[in-house]
């Protein structure tokens, strides 16, 4: 099963405060979901996030990795949470694909004078040209700005309808990072990337914008707290990424599965260190842990075994702890050949010059069991 990670080209916070209206923030290490207060008034003014990655990351990604593109594949939109503030009891959150295109700019929250040479909440290029979000509905299925008398239209425009959203409801008491599910919208990036495809089924990739739900942006008395993600400009190893997961396990010789009874795990043939663009076979031997004894003119250490067909991979960051791929029954099952157990690991979804460990999961008739025996690899650049 495979997991494959993109990161963005650009990204960038556009808010609708008077004060920052036009401000660009496209090198800013950090996007945000605000509703600020204004600074003459009590209405608070909501923030929006646009972010984007490369057409032809996606078209490799469709034509050349996901064999099946009918749907038997998913695709997440990450933000890892940063320094979050006064927040609500609870938070909904929404993305769309933008029917624009945008400039990203350079500009940054805290820069002085504020820079505008790219998108804002009023233009999607910079305060120069001063080429505003066409708010209207320049096109059928599109949207845009807020129904509110109060704020200025603009905040970006984008495509509406099922097919083309997705959503995020959480708790202040939850994990704080956005996982949205952008499958369908990816889909309809592949088809107009690919095949030259119009809406509805294909539609350009402007990138995605992510905002609160409507009913919270047009309750203008009242704030939601301060949801903060690393950007792309960040300086950790936490930027926003687009996930691609899909099957690509195939299951020879598994009818040998070890069914029950304790077992040794150990990798073979493995590189302690992985270039961050390798696509790496990471393969492992399986044994009992204590063999019944019988006649043979091998050793038992040499003879390939196997898990079951319910057995599963995940990857770990070595130092922090945190789970980079989960144990997933759909997108991490283990495949089998005539040489025992393996996955192929892509690589590059990793931040580079980092440590990583693999667990494993394996379930028979004795239940489940998890293998950590620190097996280690580096990612380099």
């Amino acid at each position: 099963m495979a997991y494959y990670s993109i990161f963005p080209e650009k990204d960038s916070t556009i808010y609708s405060h008077p004060d920052r209206s036009d401000m660009n923030t496209g090198n800013d290490e950090i996007l945000e979901l605000i509703k600020e207060k204004g600074s003459s008034d009590q209405i608070h003014y909501p923030s929006r996030i646009l972010i984007q990655f490369k057409n032809s990351e996606i078209k490799n990604i469709f034509e050349t990795k996901i064999l099946d593109k009918t749907g038997s594949y998913s695709s997440s939109l990450k933000l890892f949470s940063s320094e979050h503030k006064n927040l609500a009891s609870s938070q909904s959150i929404e993305v769309f694909p933008i029917s624009q295109s945008w400039d990203e700019g350079t500009g940054k929250y805290s820069n002085l004078p504020t820079s505008s040479n790219g998108c804002s909440w009023l233009y999607r290029d910079n305060s120069r040209n001063k080429t505003r979000w066409t708010t209207s509905s320049f096109q059928a299925g599109t949207s845009g700005s807020i129904d509110s008398s109060v704020i200025t239209k603009g905040g970006g425009t984008w495509y509406t309808g099922s097919l083309f959203t997705s959503s995020q409801e959480f708790s202040n008491a939850d994990s704080l990072d956005l996982s949205l599910n952008v499958t369908n919208i990816t889909t309809k990036f592949s088809s107009s990337i690919s095949s030259n495809l119009a809406y509805p089924t294909g539609i350009p990739n402007n990138g995605f914008i992510i905002k609160y739900s409507d009913v919270v942006e047009e309750f203008i008395s009242s704030s939601q707290g301060n949801l903060q993600f690393f950007s792309a400009d960040t300086h950790t190893i936490y930027p926003p990424k687009l996930t691609f997961k899909w099957d690509d396990s195939t299951h020879d010789n598994q009818t040998e599965a070890k069914t029950s009874g304790e077992l040794n795990v150990s990798l073979y043939r493995n590189k302690k260190e992985y270039n961050q663009n390798d696509e790496a076979l990471i393969r492992l031997h399986v044994r009992d842990k204590y063999p019944t004894r019988q006649f043979t003119s091998s050793s038992n250490y040499l003879e390939p075994g196997y898990f079951t067909t319910s057995s599963y991979y995940s990857i770990r960051d070595a130092h922090t702890e945190e789970e980079i791929i989960p144990f997933d029954d759909k997108f991490t099952k283990l495949s089998s050949d005539s040489e025992g157990m393996y996955f192929k690991l892509y690589i590059n979804g990793l931040q580079p010059e980092r440590y990583y460990r693999i667990l494993f999961k394996h379930i028979n008739d004795d239940g489940t069991e998890i293998f950590d025996n620190n097996y280690h690899f580096k990612v380099i650049r």
